[in-house]
């Protein structure tokens, strides 16, 4: 029989299984309320998987209360990746970015799509706007899981250095976008 992972390779310390909740605590909502960014990931009943870049004015996801979170779709690519994945399982997990900060946030949880007719209640703001933004739905998440995690996959990528930022935008190592697209 194959070992599992905690077992091959050990178990975390009691602080840090301690750090995941069934709940979002005060500094997670508060996280949360300063990023203007975050991935959205979901899979399919199959369990083909999408990653989804979503972002705002900090504050774009609503805190609803500490077990739930409204995330608003604004008008994209139209592919729906995420949310055609979440026609058959509706589990999301969110990880939230805060740029020059070397923690992030993660929540797991599942979600319901909520019509744009229904969210008479929820203020939306779209930030930066081109003439394409509106807010087309949202998913209300509750939430099953949230955690900090750790810097260390920040620090060994160099993401927030700014001497790397600087280089890039001077001589962007890729070009802008696909070609032909």
């Amino acid at each position: 029989m194959a070992k599992t992972y905690q077992e091959k390779f050990g178990y975390p310390a009691e602080r840090t299984k301690g750090k995941v909740r069934p709940y979002m605590a005060e500094w997670i909502q508060d996280f949360i309320r300063h990023a203007p960014f975050c991935v959205m990931a979901t899979s399919n009943a199959s369990g083909d998987c999408d990653a989804s870049p979503k972002g705002g004015k900090p504050g774009f996801v609503k805190i609803l209360n500490d077990k739930q979170l409204f995330l608003p779709d604004v008008a994209g690519n139209k592919l729906f990746h995420g949310y055609g994945n979440l026609e058959s399982n509706p589990k999301v997990g969110l990880i939230f970015l805060i740029p020059g900060h070397d923690n992030t946030v993660r929540i797991n949880g599942r979600v319901k799509v909520v019509d744009r007719g229904d969210l008479k209640d929820v203020r939306l703001e779209v930030f930066n706007a081109d003439e394409k933004a509106e807010v087309l739905q949202g998913l209300l998440i509750d939430v099953d899981e949230s955690y900090s995690h750790c810097p260390r996959a920040l620090k060994f990528s160099k993401l927030w250095d700014t001497e790397l930022i600087a280089k890039n935008i001077v001589a962007p190592p890729l070009p802008p976008k696909e070609p032909g697209i």
